[in-house]
């Protein structure tokens, strides 16, 4: 999670903790997702559960993290700052890790960010772009390939254990390995014949 002076953004500095998979986040995220479907409506292209949450058997942070999808930001621009109860717009989040080696265009990794500082993490990005898709190929290729998923649990657990509270080290090593993931995502899409299914929400 980017700010604009491209360092990582510490809500709170707190234990950075990996729990085994929860049935109950995809219930969290159902009841969420139908209040977020509720206030913005047809503006909302996709209201998608994305992250580990969103993978079955795949350990977690107890995060649920969702992307909403709309035509342009400028959209969402106008949306409350407190979109639903103690989920606020976090106003210095505004771009996406960058990938190695994929197209640094700004438009493309562009976003806007609402949290509850704790358990809710709520990403905006627009329709086509490689941030849109990257969430959604790298769920679905999980929730796919168990190997893949274990692993990346076993390395998210690792992580933990060695960064404690220090969510700049995580990601340092995390988003690079997740890139990784995402190069055999790609050729599983190509495969496959990949594409989103409906929304979530």
């Amino acid at each position: 999670m980017t700010t604009e002076n491209g360092a990582v953004d510490k809500e709170r500095r707190r234990p950075l903790t990996i729990l085994d998979h929860d049935d109950g986040w995809a219930l969290a995220f159902a009841t969420i997702g139908a209040a977020l479907r509720d206030r913005l409506g047809q503006p909302a292209l996709r209201i998608d559960h994305i992250g580990s949450t969103a993978v079955a058997g795949l350990a977690a942070k107890d995060v649920i993290d969702i992307q909403v999808t709309v035509a342009h930001l400028d959209v969402a621009r106008g949306w409350p700052h407190e979109i639903l109860p103690d989920l606020i717009r976090r106003q210095h989040v505004i771009v996406d890790h960058l990938p190695l080696r994929l197209p640094s265009d700004a438009g493309e990794w562009a976003k806007l960010y609402w949290s509850n500082g704790s358990s809710i993490h709520l990403h905006v990005r627009e329709q086509g772009r490689l941030n849109q898709r990257y969430p959604l190929l790298f769920r679905d290729y999980l929730r796919a390939d168990p190997v893949a998923a274990g692993a990346y649990g076993l390395l998210k657990r690792a992580l933990a254990d060695v960064a404690l509270d220090d969510s700049d080290i995580y990601y340092a090593v995390k988003d690079p390995a997740c890139d990784l993931i995402l190069a055999g995502a790609e050729h599983w899409a190509m495969r496959t014949g990949w594409i989103p299914g409906p929304s979530d929400a």
